[in-house]
């Protein structure tokens, strides 16, 4: 779910955007925690949510402003 591709997150509606967004924020929340823990290895895992989240955010908004 990390590195999910555009088309795909576009293909949900907002429900399971909403879901997964909450998923990832709280994935996000753990790996900062390892990261500054010292236990946490591959540093880009943490980048591709990071830009999942920001995906998921923008696709919430440009539905939001087009239902107005």
């Amino acid at each position: 779910m990390t590195n999910m591709d555009i088309k795909e997150l576009k293909a949900k509606n907002d429900a399971e955007l909403k879901k997964d967004l909450t998923a990832l924020q709280e994935q996000s929340r753990e790996m900062r925690f390892k990261l500054n823990s010292g236990e946490l290895k591959n540093h880009s895992e943490l980048n591709k949510i990071k830009k999942t989240i920001a995906r998921i955010l923008t696709i919430l908004t440009q539905r939001s402003k087009e239902s107005k």
